[in-house]
C-alpha cells in the first residue's frame, strides 16, 4: 500500500453529558484522546492522523501527540444529537476541498472512548477492508445478553415475551444464535462509501471480533474506573494498549 492512502479520524468533541470532558480524562497517565492518537500513529498502515474537534483544549492535547488539526469542527456537528457519520463526511469533504488531487483508500475512525484497544485491532480492520469487497469494517464483541434467550420486551397488556424469536424453541443459551455488540474500537471504510451513504448498514459490512476487555466503551465514571482496573491488569499480562 502506498504512503498517504490511509487516514485516521479521531472524533473528540468537547461536550459529554455522561462523563464531562470525557475525551480529556486520564487513563493511566494519558488522556483518552491521547490514547487514540498514539495507537493510530503506531499503525503500520495509517499515514495521517487527523483530529475532528470543536474544543481548543482537546486540539492542543492532540497536537502534542502528533495529530493534525487542520480545522475546527462546526458547532452543528458537535452536539449530543450529531451523527458521527456526518463528522466523517465533513472530514473527507474538507480534505478533498483543500487537497483536490488527494486519493485515499481508507478512512479509519478511532474514537477515544475505547482506550484499551491495541494497534492490531485497528490494523485488522484496515487489512480486512483492503482484502475484501466490503464498504466498511466494524469491530464487534460477543454480547453478554441474547435476545433469542434471555432478553424480553413488554407488550401493550403488560406481558413479557422474548425480544426476538427463532423457528426452534431455545432452552439453553448455547443453542441461541450468536449475537454481537458493535464496539467503538475502530471502523475502516472506503471514503466514497462514507460520502455517498447515510449510515453504516447501507453497504457491505464486515466485522473484526475484539475481546471484551479491549472493547470497553467509556461513557460513565464507573466505566473509567473499570478501565483503570483493566489497564493495570493488562500491564501485568501484556495484552492491552500496545
Amino acid at each position: 500500500m502506498r504512503k498517504g492512502k490511509v487516514i485516521a479520524i479521531i472524533p473528540a468533541r468537547g461536550g459529554s453529558k455522561g462523563l464531562p470532558r470525557k475525551n480529556l480524562r486520564l487513563l493511566g497517565n494519558k488522556t483518552l484522546v491521547g490514547h487514540a492518537i498514539d495507537v493510530s500513529r503506531s499503525s503500520k498502515w495509517i499515514d495521517r492522523v487527523i483530529l475532528s474537534s470543536d474544543d481548543k483544549e482537546i486540539m492542543s492535547v492532540a497536537k502534542s501527540h502528533g495529530a493534525e488539526v487542520p480545522f475546527t469542527r462546526p458547532a452543528e456537528l458537535a452536539t449530543d444529537h450529531s451523527p458521527e457519520w456526518h463528522t466523517w463526511q465533513h472530514l473527507l469533504q474538507t480534505l478533498y476541498k483543500e487537497e483536490p488531487y488527494a486519493l485515499f483508500d481508507a478512512l479509519v475512525c478511532v474514537p477515544p472512548t475505547s482506550p484499551l484497544r491495541n494497534v492490531e485491532d485497528v490494523d485488522a480492520c484496515i487489512e480486512l477492508l483492503m482484502e475484501t469487497d466490503a464498504d466498511i469494517v466494524i469491530t464487534v464483541r460477543e454480547s453478554d445478553r441474547n435476545p433469542y434467550f434471555n432478553m424480553i420486551k413488554i407488550d401493550s397488556n403488560g406481558y413479557a415475551e422474548l425480544a426476538s424469536t427463532s423457528k426452534q424453541t431455545i432452552h439453553r443459551r448455547q443453542d441461541a444464535p450468536q449475537i454481537y455488540d458493535i464496539t467503538t474500537v475502530a471502523y475502516a471504510a472506503r471514503p466514497q462509501f462514507v460520502l455517498n451513504a447515510s449510515s453504516i448498514f447501507e453497504g457491505k459490512v464486515k466485522t473484526v471480533k475484539v475481546p471484551r476487555h479491549r472493547a470497553l466503551d467509556i461513557d460513565t465514571e464507573l466505566d473509567l474506573q473499570f478501565a483503570e482496573f483493566l489497564l493495570k491488569s493488562a500491564n501485568i499480562e501484556g495484552d492491552c494498549g500496545k
